[in-house]
């Protein structure tokens, strides 16, 4: 499930937005203080940010650009400015999209889905070139220190979605909602049963990590 920070002083708006994405499938937190969002960022981990320009007591561009200073996070401008050098502003300053208020939801899903598909490219590309992994998403296939896995629909896509994610923790509701060949009703001790053949085909049964009463980490 990803997870969003959404920065925005209208509630009520925040709230509607927030109740239809997580009906999409994201976990979202709302903060409308953007000194309060900026702690949030430093202590807890997000996938992506929805911004409002125009914040009490610090301009959106202001926060896009610390935000940016910190981290390499999916950032998606939420705001009625329309002015162009509004968005070539927020543009400069590492904003990946700017979505005019006001907008459908579905837009904004939508634009989320995209900027989140570009970032796990890159993740993925970053760690592949660190992993003794190679993902071949087109033919399927996951290879270890050269060697071809011989997995399952299931398996392949568990241990691929593990693989963008290298290193951190994954927990087994992540992989339900991520892995299309996961059935939605499957049990955490299913989820176990097939990590534990992962681990078998892999050879290495210390490379994941058992994390308890969450998931897994693959180390690196």
């Amino acid at each position: 499930m990803n997870t969003l920070l959404m920065i925005e002083d209208d509630l009520e708006l925040a709230e509607i937005l927030s109740e239809f994405l997580e009906h999409c499938g994201f976990k979202v937190t709302v903060e409308d203080d953007p000194f309060k969002a900026l702690s949030i960022l430093k202590l807890e981990k997000f996938d992506a940010v929805i911004l409002d320009l125009t914040l009490p007591g610090m301009d959106g561009l202001e926060v896009c650009k610390a935000i940016r200073e910190r981290q390499n996070i999916p950032i998606i401008i939420s705001s009625a400015r329309s002015d162009v050098s509004d968005k070539i502003n927020a543009l400069e300053l590492g904003a990946d999209d700017y979505l005019p208020k006001p907008y459908d939801p579905r837009e904004l899903e939508a634009r989320l889905h995209s900027v989140l598909r570009r970032y796990d490219a890159i993740v993925a590309l970053e760690a592949e070139s660190q992993s003794d992994f190679k993902l071949n998403e087109s033919a399927m296939q996951i290879s270890y220190k050269s060697r071809p896995l011989d997995l399952t629909n299931a398996e392949y896509g568990i241990l691929g979605h593990m693989i963008k994610k290298q290193g951190m923790v994954v927990s087994r509701e992540d992989l339900i909602h991520n892995v299309s060949a996961i059935n939605e009703d499957s049990s955490n001790k299913s989820i176990d049963v097939m990590m534990g053949r992962i681990r078998n085909k892999i050879g290495d049964k210390g490379l994941i990590e058992s994390i308890r009463g969450i998931g897994y980490k693959l180390l690196k």
